[in-house]
């Protein structure tokens, strides 16, 4: 089955102008299906790292009290390069996010009169 044949729906050689807007609309909520899974992940992402830059005093304190006090040392060193990644990866995604929403949408694409005898190639 070739492209052409899959999206004309009533099978005459071409696809029409109703054809053509129920394809831009499946394809919008393709689009936004997806944009909701990427700010899904990101959100749990940031919460992740968030909770770990809020847990992990309690890492270095039970490593302490465990009597692990070298491996209480190494994680309290390292404690600086993990707090500033965890700000990054934080910044980041509100950062990117405010830039995202304040960009508005493309307007809908508009149909010219030559549209219906538009064909497509395989």
């Amino acid at each position: 089955m070739t492209e052409l044949e899959r999206y004309d729906r009533n099978k005459n050689g071409r696809i029409d102008k109703w054809e053509w807007a129920a394809l831009e609309l499946e394809d919008r909520k393709r689009r936004i299906d997806d944009e909701d899974a990427k700010r899904d992940a990101q959100r749990r992402m940031t919460w992740f790292a968030l909770s770990g830059m809020v847990l992990y005093p309690f890492a270095i304190l039970m490593a302490s009290l465990f009597g692990l006090s070298d491996a209480a040392g190494l994680i309290a060193d390292i404690a600086t390069v993990y707090v500033v990644a965890v700000s990054g990866v934080t910044a980041a995604y509100f950062g990117f996010n405010a830039m995202t929403s304040s960009k508005s949408s493309p307007p809908p694409p508009s149909f010219s009169e030559n549209d219906d005898h538009r064909r497509t190639e395989e």
